[in-house]
């Protein structure tokens, strides 16, 4: 795990996330992933720049490594990773609770965009202190 700081959330999974093999389905995976990094922003961003900064999935990449069942309690860690002028990446590992079996692995190239304009922003500023700070 990188040096910054994790965040952590926690997911019940319900019916609605099950698939007809009756584990949660691959794609609801990334749902979990893009919770858990809006939870975070909400947690580390001021409210001005929540109002000013809308993040875009550029890339995800997810590695499945053991299945989650209806009512398996989730941890999903976060944190973010490398960046760029105008990308960063974002590093996950969901677990489940009961065993701390780690399940998957995914990583996301998020860019920040004027949530106005929809112009990409650069990483700098109150935008980098939000994550660094």
């Amino acid at each position: 795990m990188s040096s910054n700081a994790a965040f952590a959330l926690t997911i019940v999974v319900s019916a609605a996330d099950i698939d007809e093999l009756n584990h949660v389905n691959n794609a609801v995976y990334l749902q979990y992933v893009q919770e858990a990094a809006m939870s975070h922003w909400q947690h580390v961003a001021t409210k001005a720049l929540q109002d000013e900064v809308v993040w875009m999935v550029r890339r995800h990449e997810i590695e499945y490594l053991r299945q989650a069942v209806l009512g398996d309690t989730l941890l999903i860690k976060t944190w973010v990773g490398q960046y760029t002028a105008a990308t960063w990446d974002r590093h996950y590992e969901i677990y489940r609770a009961s065993d701390n079996r780690l399940l998957v692995k995914a990583m996301s190239v998020w860019v920040p965009l004027d949530r106005q304009t929809h112009r990409i922003k650069r990483l700098e500023g109150a935008l980098l202190d939000s994550f660094l700070g």
